[in-house]
């Protein structure tokens, strides 16, 4: 059986780790197999790179392109160690931020030119690139009030960032679905967990079947 390559995608605070396992377990449930992993991460050299990035103090005053290149490290990696490898297998893969949120967050949030980013993304990913992406759509003043509910006040490096940068972020993901239709699924993020969850799934469904 062919394998899946789903990625989500969205702003902080949007439930995608939620979503993912629920999706998960719902697939296992048909007898498929499933790995889920997630960006920057998923290997052990990824998740090195995602403390840094996230957590160490030594990336504060990190540049622009500093960062790039270290989330595009970290895909470079988990696509050869992790992501090809199950993909060839037969699995579904399902992926808490892929390429795209380099895309948005590097590209647009931090402006750096798009064709710079697309190539590293490229270079990064080779010829691995998600069947179906999910965007959960929020507005960025309820995610962050998640994150802010979630976290007793300490945020990461990313999460705080003003809000500008991630109505920056929201609106270029739009963006990104809208240029590419075929392959976004973009669903209201300010629903229920368990409509969101049904919603995810026939979205899941009817690729699945689109493949068979």
């Amino acid at each position: 059986m062919k394998g899946l390559f789903i990625t989500f995608e969205g702003g902080e605070g949007s439930g995608k780790s939620t979503q993912i396992s629920a999706l998960k377990k719902r697939l296992e449930a048909t007898g498929r197999e499933v790995v889920e992993t997630r960006e920057p991460g998923g290997t052990q050299l990824g998740e090195s790179i995602r403390h840094l990035l996230q957590h160490d103090g030594s990336g504060e005053g990190m540049s622009a392109e500093s960062e790039l290149l270290l989330f595009s490290a970290s895909r470079a990696q988990h696509v050869r160690e992790l992501i090809a490898p199950a993909l060839t297998a037969g699995k579904i893969v399902l992926c808490d931020r892929f390429l795209d949120s380099t895309a948005i967050y590097q590209g647009v949030a931090r402006a750096i030119d798009a064709n710079q980013v697309k190539a590293i993304n490229e270079f990064a990913v080779g010829l691995t690139k998600p069947d179906l992406t999910i965007l959960i759509d929020l507005s960025p003043e309820v995610g962050l009030a998640r994150v802010r509910a979630r976290s007793n006040g300490e945020f990461d490096r990313m999460e705080q960032e003003s809000l500008e940068f991630f109505q920056a972020v929201r609106a270029g993901y739009l963006d990104l679905a809208a240029a590419e239709p075929e392959r976004f699924s973009v669903l209201d993020g300010s629903q229920s967990v368990e409509e969101l969850s049904e919603s995810i799934g026939a979205v899941v469904d009817a690729k699945i079947r689109s493949l068979s």
